[in-house]
């Protein structure tokens, strides 16, 4: 199953990759102790730990909602044809990710919205696409939605150093730019109402400019919570950063703060890269939280 319904909006899962991130554990999350995913490796193995190795597996997918008689994305995956010198995984991939959009009923010129939980360079690549020599917006009649404090932030004419100060070189430039030039994008700040039952709030912390969308339609509810977590792990072990967040002590009180919502909610929670069914409910488990159940969208079964 790639598609569910949650009330009047249906989600489908569309997958760009799946498969080693090229990181192992202590690396991409060096707050979490190695004796923990030892202990939690039933859990772990194989979707989000490769069977075997000591390294994290990861999915890049893009959320394709229809709401109200919208086409919405959210976030746009890595991309093709990117210069990525300090990501090699990320760098010039060939995916046959529009083609996987097509399967799901979707052609680019469809789209209503694109949603760019936050800027990273796994989140905006399909944004744009190479015509020849030039980068320009892959959904030509799509308004994407980019929060202004991500884009202020990423932006190369402001001068701003990031605290990890690699990996995301060259995506303003090819991803982001060329949708502002276009006249396609609208910056938001704070809280964005997408429609009545799709609502944009600021969640900073992995970066200044990070989100989440809230989806509430009838009795469910479900939150889209981009890279506030990478892994189960950080489910369990709710103050563990992954080691690309700009501001750990706020990605962890933003972190759980949505973690303590969804649980109390009852609500699906929606990251950006799980492998395996995608999503999770989660439960509070004293401080923390735990896994109450998955999602019943189909597990990922082969990489890319």
């Amino acid at each position: 199953m790639e598609q569910i319904e949650l009330g009047n909006i249906t989600i489908t899962r569309v997958r760009e990759y799946y498969g080693s991130v090229e990181m192992t554990p202590d690396t991409f999350f060096p707050e979490i102790p190695k004796e923990l995913w030892a202990d939690n490796a039933p859990l772990l193995t194989p979707h989000f730990l490769e069977s075997g190795t000591n390294i994290v597996n990861s999915a890049i997918q893009t959320w394709l909602l229809r709401s109200e008689g919208r086409t919405i994305l959210v976030d746009t995956g890595v991309g093709n044809h990117k210069e990525r010198p300090y990501s090699p995984v990320w760098s010039h991939l060939e995916t046959g990710f529009l083609a996987n959009l097509a399967r799901a009923g979707v052609q680019p010129e469809d789209v209503d919205i694109v949603v760019n939980t936050h800027l990273h360079i796994d989140h905006v690549g399909w944004n744009t696409y190479l015509d020849g020599r030039s980068w320009v917006p892959t959904f030509p009649n799509a308004t994407y939605l980019i929060p202004k404090d991500d884009f202020d932030f990423w932006n190369p004419e402001n001068g701003h150093k990031p605290l990890l100060g690699r990996g995301n070189q060259n995506v303003f430039e090819d991803s982001v730019a060329p949708v502002h030039q276009a006249g396609q994008t609208l910056l938001w700040a704070g809280t964005h109402q997408i429609d009545a039952g799709l609502r944009l709030d600021a969640a900073p912390g992995h970066t200044p400019g990070s989100s989440v969308l809230t989806l509430t339609s009838g009795p469910d509810r479900a939150v889209f919570v981009g890279d506030l977590l990478h892994n189960p792990m950080q489910i369990l072990e709710p103050d563990a950063n992954s080691c690309f967040c700009e501001d750990p002590s706020g990605a962890r009180a933003t972190r759980r703060r949505v973690l303590g919502w969804a649980a109390d909610h009852n609500a699906l929670v929606i990251p950006a890269h799980l492998g395996g069914h995608g999503a999770a409910e989660v439960v509070r488990d004293g401080n923390k939280f735990a896994i109450k159940g998955w999602s019943p969208f189909s597990p990922f079964t082969e990489q890319d």
